[in-house]
């Protein structure tokens, strides 16, 4: 019951922060700081009073429309809130099992839990803006890859504050020039077409936040599903093989996926092999 009552909570703390996340969304898009201010519709502009901003209840109450103007709120706003709230719960269930404890009774463990939290968050800003506008904010970039150097950090601080331990790092610190060094030769091949700058700095934030060989799990996933989405779409004739696609939000999804089950994905591949040969 005391698992059941946090995991409620740590969800509707997300939906609460997914609320957040798409005010921060727009003010970039508008390059606004969302640090001051109070919440506003992007239509009329009328201040949103607490009843508008309820996370997930207030859209469907409201129908999906402003109070005040009868626009159509975007679905981004809910999918975005729910995400979060998903988000957490899986990231609160991986830090536990992470650790063996029913709770983050260790401070190092909490702390590693909320810059997990942190860069959850910052992944999901990405993928909504590389998906709306195909451009990944450098801010966003660099606050996630420092998040991960901290977070790397705090694992390394659980087996002593010792020089030596630091050498735990170099795997994702290759990792992290291995992924990059891979997405900048593509670049250059390609000269831009295939992939784009902000993609290098999420490939570098990857290697350095999943090491090996979990991020070669989280590539695979990427590159496996933004071929199959490409091809639906060209056969749908939503897009052309001319057209663009953003692949910021696959390696996002792969990142999550390797992060969350990518010893699992890595133990089903290598019994394949094993079974193969």
């Amino acid at each position: 019951m005391f698992q059941f009552l946090i995991t409620i909570f740590i969800f509707l703390t997300g939906l609460i922060v997914g609320s957040f996340l798409n005010c921060v969304i727009y003010r970039l898009e508008q390059d606004e700081s969302f640090l001051k201010g109070r919440s506003y519709c992007p239509h009329c502009k009328h201040v949103l009073s607490w009843k508008d901003l309820i996370p997930i209840v207030s859209f469907f109450t409201l129908r999906g429309k402003c109070r005040y103007c009868q626009k159509k709120i975007s679905r981004q706003y809910p999918l975005v809130e729910l995400a979060t709230g998903i988000l957490f719960i899986l990231v609160f269930n991986f830090q536990l099992q992470a650790t063996n404890y029913l709770v983050l009774v260790n401070f190092l463990d909490f702390f590693g839990f909320l810059i997990l939290l942190l860069v959850s968050c910052l992944l999901l800003l990405i993928f909504v803006f590389d998906l709306k506008h195909y451009l990944i904010p450098d801010q966003l970039s660099y606050a996630a890859i420092i998040s991960a150097a901290i977070y790397q950090l705090v694992r390394i601080a659980n087996f002593g504050f010792r020089i030596e331990n630091l050498k735990m790092l170099l795997p994702f610190f290759y990792s992290a020039l291995g992924a990059a060094a891979f997405f900048l030769f593509l670049v250059l091949v390609s000269k831009g077409k295939w992939m784009g700058e902000g993609d290098i700095k999420l490939a570098f934030f990857m290697g350095l936040f999943l090491g090996w060989p979990a991020i070669l799990a989280a590539l695979f996933l990427a590159f496996f599903g933004g071929a199959i989405i490409g091809l639906g779409l060209i056969v749908w004739k939503k897009k052309s093989l001319k057209s663009e696609i953003p692949f910021g939000p696959f390696l996002i999804a792969g990142t999550f996926i390797s992060l969350f089950w990518g010893e699992q994905i890595i133990g089903f591949y290598l019994n394949l092999l094993m079974l193969k040969y």
